[in-house]
């Protein structure tokens, strides 16, 4: 089951046990990955439910569904001021397959990049291919930008759990302060990092300073040097109660 290809589907195109194949979908199944009339893939919704499916022309037929079980134990959304270039391309990339549910891109007050509404688009086809490739359940949600500091103000639910990572100052390392949750929110700064007005109003809005370690991480390093912390200690905690139990 694992070498069966994994195509990411949309609500609309479910039509009772067959589902409508997009041209794009065709193209890449038929003329990219040489299925033929009968072959077997993967389709999922991006919410959670996949699907065992076969080829049949410009259709799928649904054969059953799947039981995964891909996703982390713990809901984190990741905030993080946009880096310059295209430098977020890769943290979607990376971090969808780290796991996150969320993505908040935003403008910090050292932010370069002004994005266009077609970067929008982009960073969430890059979401979806990502998901698909590492076996997501889920398809992560990309939010559209907004300043820092009005994300921080607009007294949003980021869960019980809220860090904002900074490379100066002598805080804890964010691998010591984690502890049981089911929501996470991590804020990670743009070149040159937070400027002390954002981090004294991310603190008043009940987000702890950590450390990433003792180095000084890329703008585009430390989302994922972040994420990868959170997996390993979740995945590993996971690991260890299944073995307690056996």
């Amino acid at each position: 089951m694992a070498q069966l290809q994994r195509i990411a589907i949309a609500p609309s195109q479910f039509q009772q046990e067959q589902i409508l194949l997009t041209p794009e979908q065709q193209h890449y199944l038929g003329r990219v990955l040489r299925l033929r009339e009968g072959d077997r893939f993967i389709a999922m919704n991006g919410k959670g439910k996949w699907w065992l499916v076969q080829l049949e022309g410009i259709q799928a037929k649904i054969l059953e569904p799947l039981e995964v079980q891909t996703e982390l134990a713990v809901s984190i959304t990741l905030i993080v001021a946009l880096p310059k270039g295209n430098g977020f391309d890769e943290v979607v990339r990376c971090c969808t397959e780290l796991g996150v549910a969320v993505i908040a891109p935003v403008i910090s007050e050292r932010t370069l990049l002004d994005p266009s509404p077609q970067k929008l688009e982009r960073w969430r086809r890059i979401a979806q291919e990502a998901a698909e490739q590492s076996e997501r359940s889920f398809v992560p949600t990309i939010l559209a930008p907004v300043s820092f500091l009005s994300l921080v103000m607009s007294q949003s639910s980021f869960g019980n759990q809220q860090y904002i990572c900074e490379a100066r100052g002598s805080y804890p390392h964010l691998y010591d302060c984690l502890h049981d949750t089911e929501q996470m929110t991590i804020a990670i700064g743009p070149e040159g990092g937070w400027t002390p007005m954002e981090i004294d109003s991310a603190i008043n809005a009940g987000f702890q300073p950590v450390s990433l370690g003792r180095r000084i991480f890329r703008a585009v390093t430390a989302p994922i040097v972040a994420l990868s912390i959170v997996a390993a200690h979740l995945e590993s905690k996971s690991s260890f109660l299944r073995d307690s139990i056996k």
